[in-house]
């Protein structure tokens, strides 16, 4: 990589540092600022990064940053509250992500008849996952009802590490017979094996964690790295297993939340005043870090040499996938649950595509199939259209359904998106506290 491009980056993350707070409330998105800064060093600009230069770079960037995103989104959730919320994101993660693959699925066929039936799938699995970050403000508006933020943040959290499953299964059928692992061998490696090494090592991460801490063995800034050990020894593991990384961090994630909140059996010799809770913070923020950086290496490396070959077909799916494709199964999965319309357009729109997708998108392109490049260009050209497009209208819709909202709670207290009203329909306004790791509403 050229030293002009690591200052660049060094730049733009500086200067948008600078500036996070005030265009926080803008259509000035980072992962906007960071693609386009991406684009203006790629092939299409100062030619600073391309996928030829900095093939590595690029991929053990983008899958070091999902998978410190998966650690940390599965390692904050609390079961007693996803029960809490069921009934908005356990339906989008239950009948609505599955909904959203296979409608994917069938839209493929006619718009891009040279691919085969498993490639068409790939494309509509890998678009499947959301990514709450790039409708940051959708989420963050404090006038949009608690069970809507905090439905599209729990489903953001949970659907990247939920659709791991079906895209690994996925990518090796459409690679079987062109000298790749059958489904038989990926089931056993990527699912059942590396979902038994990550439990086993974020178990034993926060065990080792939880001692320590009780014996005031370890400081804060060391608990951090213990903590970012753990899906880091998880994903190496399954490396050298011939398994998935990705659902060994998943895995691990969620053995590690799980095991750092459980209750002690007894009560240790000495307690020490930190809070294991807080133990993923350091992980959090550098996954955050390289997930920027991601988008600046997406526009550069990715999306540049896309717009050289881009093609109606990609952008017609891009354009569905963000609207019917998403909105329709959102829609199923919430009837019957008593939301507005309004509510459900709205859940049904902010459903951006990021980095899960782009990740997902380069592991499908560098295994070589023979669609691998018309795959790696619809998964590109509908994240970017997704940064554009939610980027720009989360401030302003935001803010609408906020209004909305308010002026209907006036008139009808008994609202079903209203606070007061929660999830289990009890009345007790406990709208649970799951988030994701990408962004706390």
């Amino acid at each position: 990589m050229s030293p002009w491009a690591v200052v660049v980056a060094g730049g733009v993350i500086a200067g948008y540092g600078a500036l996070s707070r005030r265009l926080s409330t803008t259509v000035i998105s980072a992962p906007l600022v960071f693609v386009v800064i991406g684009l203006a060093i790629g092939p299409l600009g100062l030619d600073l990064m391309s996928r030829e230069q900095d093939p590595d770079v690029t991929r053990t960037l983008l899958e070091s940053a999902l998978a410190l995103v998966l650690f940390t989104d599965s390692a904050a959730i609390r079961a007693e509250s996803l029960r809490r919320e069921r009934f908005l994101p356990v339906r989008l993660l239950v009948v609505g992500l599955p909904a959203t693959m296979a409608l994917g699925w069938l839209v493929a066929w006619p718009l891009m008849p040279g691919l085969g039936v498993w490639e068409l799938a790939l494309i509509a699995v890998v678009l499947a996952p959301t990514d709450a970050a790039l409708g940051q403000q959708a989420v963050a508006d404090e006038r949009v009802p608690g069970v809507v933020r905090h439905g599209l943040s729990v489903e953001s959290g949970l659907n990247d590490g939920l659709a791991l499953p079906f895209f690994v299964l996925v990518l090796a059928a459409a690679g079987e017979g062109h000298g790749h692992p059958g489904v038989a061998e990926t089931f056993f490696r990527a699912l059942l094996l590396s979902g038994a090494i990550g439990v086993a090592a974020g178990w034993a991460g926060a065990s080792m964690l939880r001692r320590s801490q009780a014996r005031g063995w370890s400081s804060a800034s060391w608990r951090q790295l213990m903590t970012l050990a753990v899906p880091v020894v998880s994903y190496a593991l399954c490396l050298t297993a011939d398994g998935s990384g990705f659902i060994g961090a998943w895995a691990a994630g969620l053995a590690f939340g799980s095991r750092l909140r459980a209750a002690p059996r007894r009560k240790p010799p000495r307690v020490h005043t930190g809070q294991p809770a807080q133990s993923t913070e350091f992980a959090e923020h550098l996954g955050l870090l390289l997930g920027s950086l991601s988008f600046l290496a997406f526009g550069a490396v990715i999306l540049g040499p896309t717009l050289q070959q881009l093609t109606w077909q990609m952008v017609t799916y891009g354009l569905i996938s963000l609207t019917a494709i998403r909105m329709l199964p959102v829609a199923g999965a919430l009837a019957g649950t008593g939301l507005r319309p309004a509510s459900i357009a709205y859940i049904g729109w902010f459903g951006p595509r990021g980095l899960a997708s782009l990740v997902f998108g380069l592991i499908a392109f560098e295994e070589h199939l023979p669609g691998g490049t018309l795959v790696s260009g619809v998964v590109a050209v509908t994240v970017a259209l997704s940064i554009l497009l939610h980027g720009a209208t989360a401030p302003f819709l935001g803010s609408r359904y906020g209004e909305w909202f308010t002026s209907m709670v006036r008139v009808e207290p008994g609202i079903r998106e209203n606070p007061n009203v929660d999830g289990d329909g009890d009345g007790d306004g406990d709208t649970g506290g799951t988030r994701s790791g990408r962004f706390s509403p």
